[in-house]
């Protein structure tokens, strides 16, 4: 079952949050993951309608299960499996990586509930923030940092990014055409189908029942080329299969297929 990151005090990956100020981490520097070990028991990553066409090319995007779906990237068939992610928590392959994963550990976050005001935080349990001797430096003389200018403005590009999905979303919900995804693959050598449920996708048959003026105007606002990705992305999920019965993960069958 692919379900929304659960909404409870830190997002997926973050394991504490810490705003970012000069005078605490006037001397800090920013450095690189040696490894994304974070990654390695997430299965399905959220993604932004801006990825939806490079996304394609490397995962299956489907939509959460509930009353709020929100678009995936899926990088395993199970919770707790991720495909791309070796034993040494590297990733095995060259991938397009979402944003969301590209963010970590920073994060804009509204620290006082009353106001809309976001500001830079990081995670200090991910390695990559400290008072190393080599990195890029996070303030000078009291100020911004360059580094620090593009990380704020890269996180600054992904809340707008969010919104525009959201919005995306919304639009998608009012027009019916999300319904409870179901996939069938048949193994070699197995009897039973795996069946992957507890997922939403595009109902094609809904789509191609659309009167031509809704179909212009989804072409005209954006969600027309953005479905189709959505569609696209879907034939990679026997792909996706394939890749976690060699890893010897064998998915497990969600529920019992109709007989």
């Amino acid at each position: 079952m692919a379900s929304a990151p659960t909404p409870n005090n830190l997002p997926m990956f973050y394991k504490d949050l810490v705003p970012l100020n000069s005078e605490q981490h006037g001397d800090w520097r920013t450095r690189g993951l040696d490894d994304a070990k974070f990654l390695s028991n997430q299965h399905a990553i959220p993604i932004t309608v801006d990825e939806f066409v490079p996304c394609s090319r490397s995962y299956p995007i489907i939509f959460s299960s509930g009353d709020q779906p929100v678009p995936l990237a899926l990088m395993g068939m199970n919770e707790g499996v991720n495909t791309f992610i070796n034993d040494e928590g590297k990733l095995d392959q060259p991938v397009y990586l979402p944003a969301y994963i590209r963010r970590y550990p920073f994060l804009l976050a509204r620290l006082q509930q009353d106001s809309d005001e976001l500001s830079l935080c990081f995670d200090p349990e991910a390695g990559a923030i400290g008072p190393f001797d080599e990195g890029e430096k996070l303030f000078e003389d009291g100020q911004p940092s360059e580094a620090t200018k593009n990380i704020l403005k890269f996180c600054e590009d992904f809340e707008q990014s969010g919104a525009r999905t959201q919005a995306f979303m919304e639009d998608l919900k009012k027009s019916g055409l999300i319904m409870d995804g179901e996939v069938s693959i048949q193994q070699n050598g197995v009897e039973q189908p795996f069946i992957y449920r507890g997922f939403g996708m595009i109902d094609e048959q809904k789509l191609k029942d659309l009167r031509g003026d809704e179909l212009r105007k989804m072409n005209q606002n954006g969600m027309l080329p953005l479905i189709h990705a959505h569609l696209f992305s879907l034939q990679l999920m026997r792909e996706l299969f394939s890749r976690q019965v060699q890893l010897g993960k064998m998915p497990q069958v969600t529920e019992a297929p109709q007989v």
